[in-house]
């Protein structure tokens, strides 16, 4: 028996973030261990909750991977935690199809009930018809209580009281409003000062709900059996699933830094399963680690363009490695480390990368893409999500293959997003979640 819970908010920007790192940094001066996750496939949010709490966040998507292995991953990694605690994603029922993929759907596949949090800056009593719809939508959601978030002031909350009293929910505290408790944009690289940013915001929405909110209350509330049931069918070795274990062990390099940091924790469990791994960051090596894999993850190099440029040691490296014929996997914004040219605004300067692809990379101007993908290769059927603000257009195709795998969104249709591949280099913008996948497959 332990408290879980999940975090859902009733709209998008209703403060549930910054509940959750409050909460978390509540919890971490109190000594309690928490286990934090992040439902769906961002991966801002996980490293919010790894500052906030110094635990690492993993990823819980029904769209990456089936019911029995997301129970695994949560059992896993909640095993010696104190708390779990599950941040949503959107709304609360905000799923890619209906409540397909949305945090209700998760809060009932691990059997943890919800905290919802409102944003009340615009209402007072009239949140009561919304807060009963929510209860009632879907009773199988067990929604223990109300968060509100943008409380004016003392009397504000009275009203909001009422309206849980007379929507039969418990109501389980407030965080007023400050507008300093603001996060920073979603385009940013975690540099120091923005780390210093989180910090801030975590200690002082700490501080607001150890004032306002019955923390004991809610862990009670909360406490559940530990760990979930796991759903029918199951196989005792759910945690042997994916990768084929190899005679020789492999070397492989992953790029991580202020660029370069969009992992999912599950992805980085299989790479140690097949070899050793050892880091390496771009903006600062002058070599390639000796590696048989490199893998890239994503992250926002426009950000960093002009000092990766100054890196032509390493880009040629890199180059050099492709060229022989070396694996590389690059998703996300990486693929611009790959690219001829990365331009990091409209008009500006165009840096030269690794020239590894025959493309050209820009911010786009019409904003971020994003979408759930999924495509098929050789034994291999992996699921991913594309988040970038990047954009691309050709050079040159002699020597460079853009796939004609089609790479499909939740409804199965093309979404335009192409799959790159020189040699052993496979790059996408789409970052693939291979937990419960035989990555290796993808070069056979």
């Amino acid at each position: 028996m332990k408290p879980q819970f999940l975090i859902g908010g009733a709209t998008s920007g209703s403060g549930k973030t910054v509940f959750a790192l409050g909460f978390l940094r509540a919890l971490k001066k109190r000594g309690v261990r928490v286990q934090p996750y992040k439902c769906g496939p961002g991966f801002m949010d996980t490293q919010l909750h790894a500052i906030s709490s110094g635990v690492e966040s993993v990823n819980l998507d029904s769209w990456f991977a089936g019911r029995t292995h997301l129970q695994y991953v949560y059992n896993k990694y909640g095993e010696r935690a104190d708390v779990c605690m599950i941040e949503g994603n959107s709304a609360l029922f905000d799923g890619y199809r209906r409540m397909q993929g949305s945090s209700a759907e998760m809060s009932q596949l691990v059997s943890v009930p919800v905290i919802l949090v409102v944003n009340a800056r615009s209402a007072a009593y009239s949140v009561a018809p919304m807060l009963y719809g929510y209860k009632l939508f879907r009773p199988q959601v067990k929604i223990v209580g109300v968060v509100f978030t943008h409380v004016s002031s003392p009397t504000h909350f009275s009203y909001l009281k009422d309206a849980c009293t007379d929507a039969g929910l418990n109501c389980l505290g407030h965080i007023p409003y400050d507008e300093s408790l603001k996060l920073p944009q979603r385009h940013t690289a975690l540099t120091q000062s923005v780390r210093s940013e989180i910090e801030e915001v975590a200690e002082k929405a700490s501080v607001y709900i150890e004032q306002n909110i019955d923390i004991d209350r809610i862990l009670k509330m909360c406490t559940r059996i530990f760990p979930c049931e796991y759903t029918l069918p199951y196989t005792s070795d759910v945690e042997e699933t994916g990768p084929v274990i190899l005679e020789k062990k492999l070397r492989i390099a992953i790029a991580r830094d202020s660029a370069f940091n969009f992992m999912y924790k599950e992805n980085l469990d299989r790479l140690s399963s097949l070899g050793d791994i050892q880091f390496f960051s771009p903006l600062y090596a002058k070599e390639l680690p000796d590696a048989d894999m490199i893998y890239l993850p994503g992250g926002f190099p426009e950000l960093f363009a002009r000092q990766l440029y100054r890196r032509k040691e390493f880009l040629h490296h890199l180059k050099s490695y492709a060229d022989r014929g070396g694996k590389i996997l690059a998703e996300g914004g990486a693929v611009a480390l790959l690219a001829q040219t990365i331009t990091a605004r409209d008009g500006g300067t165009s840096y030269e990368m690794s020239g590894i692809l025959p493309i050209h990379c820009f911010v786009n101007k019409s904003g971020i893409v994003s979408g759930y993908r999924m495509f098929s290769h050789n034994t291999v059927r992996l699921k991913g999500y594309e988040s970038r603000y990047l954009s691309f257009e050709n050079s040159d195709t002699d020597n460079t293959v853009i796939s004609k795998v089609t790479i499909e969104n939740t409804r199965g249709v093309d979404s335009g997003t192409p799959l790159f591949r020189y040699k052993n280099v496979i790059a996408s913008f789409t970052h693939f979640y291979w937990g419960d996948t035989d990555i290796i497959g993808l070069w056979d």
